[in-house]
């Protein structure tokens, strides 16, 4: 392992992470660090420079983004092969006009789409990933069913029965790396047509839908979800919803306006529901919300879910749970796939999740998640003056209303002073839903952060959003 020894000017205006970013990139530059040199872990570089951890992994972290050292799940990081950019230093001229700016490097990133991985159970996945690559099975190095493994459909199905309420067969369970893959599939599947969406709404899938040439409609929400009248007026034949978890306002939809959405598809003779149910998992009052999928009887609700958000985004299995009805254009469809989906992959899950460990990992993460919610929700609500909160029944992310005045504009550029990343509510509102104008709100993600973060970035940005804090909030 390379040993990095440098001198650190706690005194200098420049912060001590651009120091150690800067020190090592000299050195790849330079070659004194060659490529594939392993380089001390963050624990370890901390210790020996009396710094912080989290100061190392700022470091460490722009480096990686830069492309000079890569991290290895388990075993660390290590340096890059950037051959011929140690010469660069001999022409500045050259450089100064080429170098692109660093992306920004925040303290705190409170993004409503990350995952805990520190939590991951990486032991127990690899004890699983043994055990099926134990036997020398040479059929899961062959192509697979283009719909997905047999056996993981199988058991995804009596998952999705005890957990969420779903009817539904293994030939109903189409497998996919990602939810982009499966709604491309389905979009074959189903045609071009006028599909209904929510404002605001889960922009990627917006964006998704529109570049596969589908024919767009925003219908806007209320606090029961989609405006059913308001979808009947739009002439689309085809609504997305969530739901059990609204993204991103994180509205849980009750059983009239469910029964009314049923309604509303079982009067036309294509009409149909597509239920994203991204992140049911996690939820940390009262029961699980069944699936709309559990009370649909005219075979209407097109379910789709992922193992990204409960398991890890890199897994990248998804699954789509078709009506009976579509399944024969499904097989004109699935003809011209193949999977997506690695076979052993699949097995590995298949394996996780009978054996139980998908559902004590499950029951870790909402405790877990739980828990850095009561922090953050507990900090925000000592300040009702300056903001309150929504959106603490269920997910990963909060909403944070401004009752003092405050733009989201304003609240963000504050909160960039500080290099603290937030997310305004109004990038997801999509198309020309004419929606009543409510108080600026923000969305705090709290997935990524550990609980010591949270409560600090929480009272930085308290402090910050104060509309008294002067004409420099955050400077010091």
């Amino acid at each position: 392992m390379r040993e990095l020894t440098m001198e650190l000017h706690t005194e200098a205006e420049t912060p001590l992470y651009e120091q150690i970013y800067d020190y090592i990139k000299q050195e790849i530059q330079n070659g004194k660090i060659l490529a594939g040199e392993k380089l001390p872990s963050s624990r370890v570089l901390s210790a020996y420079l009396e710094v912080s951890r989290s100061t190392v992994d700022l470091a460490y972290g722009q480096l990686v983004s830069e492309g000079y050292i890569e991290a290895i799940p388990c075993k660390g990081y290590f340096a890059c092969q950037v051959e011929g950019l140690y010469r660069l230093h001999a022409e500045p001229a050259v450089l100064r006009r080429e170098e692109k700016q660093p992306e920004r490097v925040w303290r705190y990133d409170f993004t409503p789409n990350g995952i805990d991985l520190d939590s991951f159970p990486y032991s127990v996945w690899r004890k699983v990933t043994r055990n099926v690559l134990l036997d020398d099975r040479k059929e899961l190095f062959q192509l697979g069913d283009p719909k997905g493994e047999w056996e993981l459909r199988e058991t995804i199905c009596t998952y999705l029965h005890q957990a969420r309420g779903v009817n539904c067969s293994p030939e109903q369970v189409i497998l996919g790396a990602g939810n982009d893959y499966l709604m491309m599939l389905l979009s074959a599947v189903l045609g071009k047509r006028r599909i209904a969406m929510e404002s605001p709404t889960y922009r990627h899938a917006y964006r998704l839908f529109e570049q596969l040439g589908q024919e767009l409609r925003t219908v806007p929400v209320d606090a029961s979800g989609m405006q059913v009248e308001s979808l009947r007026q739009s002439g689309a034949d085809v609504a997305y919803v969530m739901p059990s978890h609204q993204y991103p306002l994180g509205i849980v939809m009750p059983i009239k306006r469910r029964l009314e959405l049923l309604k509303w598809a079982a009067e036309g003779e294509e009409r149909y529901l597509i239920e994203d149910d991204y992140d049911s998992e996690f939820r940390y009052r009262g029961k699980p919300i069944p699936a709309l999928q559990g009370a649909d009887q005219n075979d209407t609700v097109i379910y789709i879910g992922t193992f990204s958000k409960s398991i890890a985004p890199a897994i990248r299995i998804s699954y789509l749970v078709l009506p009976e009805r579509l399944l024969q254009r499904l097989g004109d469809v699935t003809d011209r796939f193949s999977s997506t989906v690695s076979r052993i992959d699949q097995m590995i899950l298949n394996s996780f999740i009978k054996e139980g460990h998908y559902e004590r990992h499950l029951n870790r993460m909402r405790a877990l998640y739980g828990h850095k919610q009561e922090i953050l929700v507990g900090e925000l609500k000592k300040r009702p003056e300056i903001c309150t909160v929504r959106g603490e029944d269920a997910g990963v992310h909060l909403l944070v209303e401004f009752e003092n005045g405050m733009t989201e504009e304003e609240a963000i550029r504050r909160a960039e002073e500080l290099r603290i990343r937030i997310y305004p509510l109004s990038e997801y509102r999509a198309g020309e839903a004419e929606e009543k104008p409510g108080k600026p709100t923000v969305l705090l993600g709290y997935a990524t952060l550990t609980e010591q973060e949270l409560e600090k970035a929480a009272g930085e940005l308290l402090r910050v959003w104060e509309t008294d804090s002067g004409a420099q909030p955050g400077r010091r």
